[in-house]
């Protein structure tokens, strides 16, 4: 289990495309739901094993990102502030930061990193200007917005990233200071699927082939498993990639914007390595310049990229809307 979580906050600090993601939200299901269950138990033993109340703003060091930011986004979502004391703009969204994770109390958590004292972890996250808000949850990077919000869009993003941490992982915070208690005792279990489980263990070991028949058995019993398509497409593009010369495959890109094959090979390794942006505007772009079975091509591809991200994630959200663009 040490591995995966190493794995997960590697790839959420650099800003890749997690290519584990596909387990995390059913395992992080079950965490939330264990950690909930032991809260509850504690609270029922009382005394002095009764949890210390939860806490909804944390000041998080390079130290203690693992601890408070990675493992906490098993059980709620964490919204992490990047600010500086020099930043005036920061003085203006970080306390409506703060006030809005004590009035959604333990829906999400506040983490407040001072790029100038953890200037690691700010190059890791890419961070280029502050005020920058970005979220955690199951280990999973969720680029929220940068620059100073005012007060009713800020809240507009954190009700989407908590239906999308509900409906994707299951996590749905602790009440503030709450021990758990009989809601956290009633939370349901999350059934393990014998076949889910195969496919994605196929898919930590390599075997891109075995996963994707598994995932594929999946689907065609619970046609809209949605675990099951994020690993199919993320297993599909793995095996698309294998092999690939990066070199070769972007020269040829930039050397024929018009031939489609390969932008559809360039757009996978940008999402490989972490350029979703860069991923969708290619093909965005290659279905605006081509027609007929080309531009099909670019288009189904371009769907099956939104797969691997996630149907929520911004990006993919902002992309859709390009492609309808350029579509009508």
């Amino acid at each position: 289990m040490q591995s995966r979580n190493s794995r997960l906050n590697s790839a959420a600090l650099r800003g890749a495309v997690d290519l584990a993601a596909v387990k995390a939200a059913g395992e992080a299901a079950q965490k939330a739901e264990q950690a909930r269950a032991d809260r509850a138990r504690q609270a029922a033993a009382g005394g002095d094993t009764a949890p210390a109340p939860y806490r909804l703003v944390l000041d998080v060091t390079e130290d203690t990102f693992e601890a408070e930011v990675v493992q906490r986004s098993a059980e709620v979502p964490v919204v992490v502030d990047f600010w500086a004391e020099w930043c005036g703009p920061c003085k203006q969204l970080s306390p409506i930061l703060e006030r809005l994770a004590e009035e959604y109390a333990g829906r999400i958590v506040l983490a407040k990193i001072d790029v100038d004292a953890n200037q690691l972890i700010a190059q890791q996250f890419g961070i280029q200007g502050i005020p920058a808000v970005m979220a955690v949850v199951a280990g999973q990077l969720v680029p929220l917005f940068q620059g100073a919000e005012n007060e009713a869009n800020v809240r507009k993003i954190l009700d989407q990233l908590i239906a999308v941490a509900e409906q994707r992982f299951g996590i749905t915070g602790l009440p503030a200071g709450a021990a758990g208690g009989e809601a956290a005792a009633q939370a349901p279990r999350v059934p393990s699927d014998p076949a889910l489980e195969a496919a994605h263990d196929a898919l930590d070991r390599g075997d891109l082939g075995g996963a994707v028949r598994a995932y594929q058995n999946v689907l065609s019993d619970q046609p809209g498993n949605t675990e099951a398509k994020l690993g199919l497409a993320q297993a599909q593009l793995l095996q698309r990639v294998e092999g690939m010369d990066p070199q070769q495959v972007r020269a040829a890109a930039a050397a024929g914007p018009k031939d489609v094959e390969a932008q559809l090979q360039a757009a996978d390794l940008d999402l490989v390595g972490g350029h979703v942006e860069d991923a969708f505007g290619r093909l965005v772009d290659t279905v605006g310049r081509t027609a007929g079975e080309d531009r099909d091509a670019a288009r189904v591809r371009l769907l099956e990229l939104f797969e691997v991200i996630g149907p929520e994630d911004p990006r993919v959200v902002a992309a859709r809307s390009a492609l309808a663009r350029v579509l009508f």
